[in-house]
């Protein structure tokens, strides 16, 4: 929903100098907000789901993963991103979504509900493997900075989510959502007329063959790392509301309390991509993958008072790598961002959808707040594996800013 496109002499000044487009960047990141608010819907949804449909938690953990699983056509999307330039489906996909995400209240039965997330699944591999990548391009020398507006974006995005969800199903009902798909459509306008008189961008590639050794060197502890940080993060993001319902919590209270840990995600955000420009990828990663699983445990014992504190500081942590590892990959691979990008999203949302189901069944065996705190556990792994993680490349600056014309 936001199209930002004046800027002051100072902001175009600061833009021609870094290479830091501002307006293309802000444009990417509020089609990021909108998209992102419509694909938090599920967790706040997922406690009158299972009502209505009498499912299990492992039945459950499966939406998510089914909404993810489409992220396996990434690295072809990416492929095909840079050589046809596909910033089309960027523009459609907050309206699809948007459309897709307000009718999860009129499935019948399981099998619809899977269909409909994984159309879902596919609107949101499109736009997360492109929209980066995009991203970059406009970002010039502060590639870290713009990864971390990006997932600010989301981030806020998956705050306002849960809230309005839980407005719309107290005042719509689960299956009368459908009015609230009218922001995503007018943000897929905003995007259209902002992009439609900048020239198609394609990335000037070496052979991808060339490649293959730092993509096998970077994205082996890589996979360790996103895998294991996944459960943290999964179970966060995706099974809190279910958490907060099961132990005495309202809808509306549910709904809140993961609207501030997302909220706390976008300070996080922003912070981890902006220091790790000035101190470093490995060492902000390293650091907020030890500090994730610490604050989480606490989270777990925690009395009334101190829940809301810790929850902040869970936030911050678990999802200020995520731009982190955005920029490395970026970093990595600057002639092929988006396939680079399309990899590492991939590997992303695999991971996700594992750590989904694994989470439900391990919630339908042992308690869903046991499972959180083997969620702490395997944080502590991918912290260990961080450190494996290669030093960044040095990088030209013909490299960072390639042709400015997108």
């Amino acid at each position: 929903m936001i199209d930002i496109s004046s800027h002051t002499a100072l902001e175009l000044e600061q833009e021609k100098s870094s290479g830091f487009q501002l307006s293309r960047v802000l444009t990417i990141v509020g089609a990021h907000f909108t998209h992102d608010t419509y694909t938090a819907f599920l967790a706040p949804l997922l406690p009158s789901l299972i009502e209505k449909l009498s499912l299990t938690y492992t039945q459950a953990g499966s939406l998510s993963a089914f909404t993810q699983l489409p992220s396996l056509l990434n690295p072809v999307i990416g492929y095909l991103d840079d050589k046809v330039n596909l910033r089309v489906m960027v523009i459609l996909a907050p309206a699809a979504t948007a459309t897709l995400m307000s009718l999860l209240g009129i499935a019948p039965n399981y099998l619809d509900l899977v269909v409909l997330l994984l159309i879902t699944g596919f609107s949101s591999a499109c736009f997360h493997a492109i929209a980066p990548a995009m991203i970059a391009r406009s970002s010039g020398n502060q590639v870290g900075k713009g990864m971390s507006l990006q997932m600010a974006g989301g981030e806020l995005g998956r705050t306002v989510g849960p809230l309005l969800a839980s407005w719309a199903l107290l005042h719509f009902t689960l299956g009368g959502m459908f009015p609230i798909a009218i922001p995503g459509w007018i943000t897929s306008l905003a995007v259209f007329f902002r992009f439609r008189s900048i020239p198609v961008h394609v990335e000037k590639q070496n052979s991808i063959r060339e490649v293959l050794p730092a993509l096998r060197r970077l994205f082996i502890p890589l996979i360790g790392v996103t895998f294991f940080r996944s459960f943290l993060v999964t179970a966060l993001g995706v099974y809190l509301p279910t958490l907060m319902e099961s132990e005495g919590a309202s809808i509306w209270k549910a709904g809140t309390t993961l609207a501030i840990y997302e909220f706390a995600g976008v300070v996080g955000a922003f912070v981890g991509g902006t220091l790790s420009d000035k101190l470093g990828r490995k060492p902000v990663l390293i650091a907020v993958s030890v500090l994730a699983p610490i604050t989480m445990l606490f989270f777990l014992q925690a009395g009334s008072w101190l829940i809301i504190p810790i929850l902040i500081l869970s936030g911050i942590f678990s999802l200020s790598a995520q731009p982190v590892m955005l920029a490395i990959v970026q970093d990595h691979f600057p002639s092929h961002r988006s396939i680079g990008n399309g990899l590492y999203m991939t590997i992303s949302f695999i991971c996700l959808s594992l750590s989904s189901v694994g989470i439900g069944i391990l919630a339908d065996h042992y308690g869903l707040h046991q499972a959180f705190e083997w969620t702490a556990i395997f944080g502590f792994v991918a912290a260990v594996l961080a450190f494996f993680i290669p030093k960044v490349p040095n990088i030209t600056p013909d490299q960072y800013m390639p042709d400015m014309k997108e």
